[in-house]
């Protein structure tokens, strides 16, 4: 049996079945009757068996024809399905964009881009939620502080925020103001999630001098906003990402510690969105939108 051909000879098979004529056949796949008749004659050729029962009003299927039937039946299938995925593809994208972001990072980063986006692409509406929502949900691009292991979803780096050290000015008046790494020891910090928890190693670097200091952490929690609420309560130093800080350093409400030691950024900030809508229009211009927008918006005061 002819493997090229045969794929097209089980599709004009079951296109004949299923119009009961090879006339219809051939109208439906658009090529001469002619063609229609040489792909059965050939296919019947190939397999050692006649398929079809033909007489001047109707066709039948042969024994074997209503074996190879359902198999024939089946390219078809795909087939329609193979252009279909392609038309959906090439079609002009519609509907609002869905949007998602943790709350953290959605109101202080996300929130003031939005209407910069909207001023820019009017056509490309957005339906935005601040919360804990999944893509599993439907939402189209989300922005999260982590990248995800699921091959379905692709991610893309917006950059990561620099980290400050901040406390209250009555927590430092309290306990001291730290003049040297190697005294935050003796202070209760409030750091990222780690590891190797019990034990925080902070990393800190001044020109081309570095410091490790290991921290037993008051509190350690993976959203930024319950630390920043912890140090702004004056629980503690807090390891902050620095647009978090900035109100309340700029109002005094916050003070920078040992601020001429850089702390590593926190964490990096990632868009993801499905691997099926890498090639949607919608979704690569907020991505690209996001990736030029939020460096700016992550650097430090």
């Amino acid at each position: 049996m002819n493997q090229l051909w045969a794929p097209a000879q089980l599709a004009v098979l079951a296109k004949v079945v299923d119009l009961n004529g090879f006339s219809s056949a051939a109208r439906a796949l658009g090529v001469p009757k002619a063609a229609v008749s040489r792909a059965i004659a050939d296919l019947e050729q190939a397999l050692g068996t006649r398929l079809l029962e033909r007489t001047t009003r109707r066709l039948s299927l042969t024994a074997a024809g209503r074996l190879l039937y359902p198999h024939a039946r089946r390219v078809i299938e795909e087939s329609d399905a193979a252009r279909a995925a392609i038309a959906k593809l090439r079609a002009p994208a519609t509907g609002p964009l869905r949007i998602v972001s943790d709350p953290t990072y959605g109101r202080l980063l996300l929130t003031p881009l939005v209407p910069r986006f909207l001023e820019s692409f009017p056509d490309i509406p957005l339906e935005v939620a601040l919360d804990g929502i999944g893509m599993e949900s439907g939402w189209d691009v989300a922005v999260r502080a982590q990248p995800s292991s699921d091959p379905a979803v692709a991610h893309r780096a917006l950059g990561a925020p620099p980290a400050l050290l901040c406390a209250t000015p009555a927590y430092l008046e309290r306990r001291g103001v730290p003049v040297r790494p190697e005294e935050l020891r003796g202070h209760d910090l409030l750091t990222p999630e780690a590891a190797e928890l019990p034990e925080f190693r902070l990393l800190l670097h001044r020109g081309t001098q570095r410091a490790e200091v290991p921290v037993a952490p008051k509190l350690a929690v993976s959203d930024p906003a319950v630390l920043h609420a912890a140090a702004a309560a004056g629980l503690g130093i807090g390891l902050l990402p620095g647009f978090l800080c900035r109100q309340g350093l700029a109002t005094g409400r916050l003070r920078a510690v040992l601020p001429e030691w850089a702390a590593p950024p926190a964490a990096t900030l990632y868009a993801l969105y499905p691997t099926a809508m890498a090639a949607d229009a919608r979704v690569q211009r907020f991505v690209e939108f996001l990736a030029a927008s939020i460096v700016p918006a992550l650097a430090e005061p």
